[in-house]
């Protein structure tokens, strides 16, 4: 007869959720998809537009450094996102929350889109633009934790990881619509980097169209989720009256372990993140003066995508062996690989290797890498959304998952760009790899001391049993 435990139901029927799961998992992927998205085309603009024309004049280097410190004030605002819609997600509730968080996010990205540049207002510019970046970390910080507890809380047991797979999607499919966005308009435009200047009209005015476009997005988004209603989990919390006045003091005070584990268990994911979107691009399109491999931005761009492709395949492929294998075994050996990856950008990456004899990049050789540091993305990933909720109680989980998924990202992501350009600048290609591994090693150790959080009850969350558990 199995001993083998069994997840634990969290009291949550079909009947009880007032709304089909489809549409759950609809509001959970269109809402943290729009997040994304509004994310990454800051990003891709941060690398190939924004040195331009936010921060002209220098040597590329500084500028593109200047750029990446903006790109980085998202993260900064990002904890702080967590702690202001954290204890509204966890005093007021979900669905309220989660579209503060949305409109907070899109107005940001909207406004960016309306900007006057350096040329026209000076140093306000560059001021304006941080501010608004700013406002888009608030936002970001309060999306992800809302969006992972609204499929975990309404999972059916034994499935929580494959529930909480698709807002993960989101990353991915934002990625998807930010880049491609770009890429038809270079394309319709006659725009390269790679050739073009300040002088060009994407350089003008079209690069603002993807930005002024998310409002778009942002309404669906807000029509989506206005028709949700609360989850199951959070009500009962409500009617046995277990919401507590100060999440953030509780959650320091009674799960301060907790958030360590979080925050690191998180944090080589993000640095792999970082490293296969905003660094791989900077270090692909920019000249051999900032150590780049002066390639084309719309033929990387293609590139990426492609790779992308393999991101989203790879979430659920995680989720589903996270329900299985349960959550620790399955980060332990994905984690692992991560380290073997790290070590081998230099072999993969060395300009000497990658562009070929007659000065070109080697395609098949690049296309290679992307895939396979994507596909690492897409399995490391895709368990995050039920990991960091399962580590907290329904009183604090809001708060507590966002502070560490937050947190996280300052350590992991805010700072990776700028330390793989300093790393590139200082040594070579290969060390930005050896950072991803130590990154990787770091959270390898947090997976091994972290408890298994397949077989907990959302519901009837034993905070002194898990204390005593450590």
């Amino acid at each position: 007869m199995s001993t083998q435990p069994t997840e634990t139901s969290h009291g949550v029927k079909d009947e009880d959720l007032g709304v089909a799961r489809w549409k759950i998992i609809l509001a959970s992927v269109v809402g943290t998809t729009i997040e994304f998205y509004d994310f990454y085309i800051y990003a891709t603009a941060a690398v190939s537009i924004f040195p331009l024309i936010f921060f002209p004049g220098g040597d590329p280097q500084t500028a593109l450094l200047a750029s990446m410190a903006t790109f980085g004030a998202a993260f900064v605002a990002r904890p702080l996102g967590s702690v202001i819609f954290g204890h509204m997600g966890d005093r007021i509730g979900r669905k309220a929350t989660l579209i503060g968080a949305l409109l907070t996010m899109g107005i940001a990205t909207f406004i960016i889109g309306l900007l006057p540049t350096f040329f026209q207002i000076g140093l306000w510019a560059p001021a304006m633009l941080t501010i608004m970046r700013f406002c888009q970390g608030l936002g970001l910080g309060g999306e992800w934790s809302g969006a992972a507890l609204l499929v975990t809380e309404t999972a059916k047991p034994g499935k929580r990881a494959s529930a909480a797979m698709w807002p993960q999607l989101g990353a991915p499919f934002g990625f998807l619509l930010a880049n491609g966005f770009f890429l038809i308009l270079t394309l319709a435009f006659g725009y390269d980097s790679a050739t073009h200047g300040a002088d060009h009209v994407f350089i003008d005015w079209v690069w603002r169209v993807p930005f002024l476009a998310s409002i778009v997005m942002v309404a669906i988004g807000l029509w989506v989720r206005l028709s949700l209603e609360e989850t199951p989990v959070f009500k009962q919390a409500v009617a046995k009256d277990e919401r507590v006045k100060a999440p953030l003091k509780d959650v320091f005070a009674k799960n301060w372990w907790e958030l360590i584990l979080g925050t690191f268990i998180m944090y080589a994911t993000y640095v792999l993140f970082y490293l296969m979107t905003t660094w791989v691009l900077s270090y692909a399109i920019g000249s051999a003066d900032t150590g780049g491999l002066g390639t084309s931005y719309n033929d990387f761009l293609v590139i990426q995508l492609i790779s992308i492709l393999f991101f989203a395949a790879f979430v659920p492929v995680s989720g589903f062996l996270a329900d299985k294998f349960g959550r620790k075994p399955t980060m332990l050996v994905i984690t692992a690989l991560m380290i073997v990856f790290g070590l081998l950008f230099g072999w993969w990456l060395n300009a000497d290797v990658i562009i070929s004899d007659d000065g070109t990049l080697n395609s098949a050789r690049m296309i290679v890498f992307m895939i396979v540091g994507m596909s690492l993305m897409g399995l490391t990933f895709g368990p995050m959304s039920a990991i960091l909720p399962e580590l907290f109680p329904t009183e604090t989980r809001y708060t507590g998952s966002g502070i560490a998924y937050n947190v996280s990202s300052i350590l992991g992501a805010a700072l990776t760009p700028f330390i793989a350009a300093w790393l590139m600048g200082a040594f070579d290609v290969s060390y930005v790899g050896y950072y991803l591994a130590a990154a990787s090693a770091i959270t390898l150790i947090f997976l091994a001391l972290s408890p298994e959080t397949k077989y907990r009850s959302l519901a009837n969350f034993d905070v002194d049993e898990v204390q005593r558990q450590r």
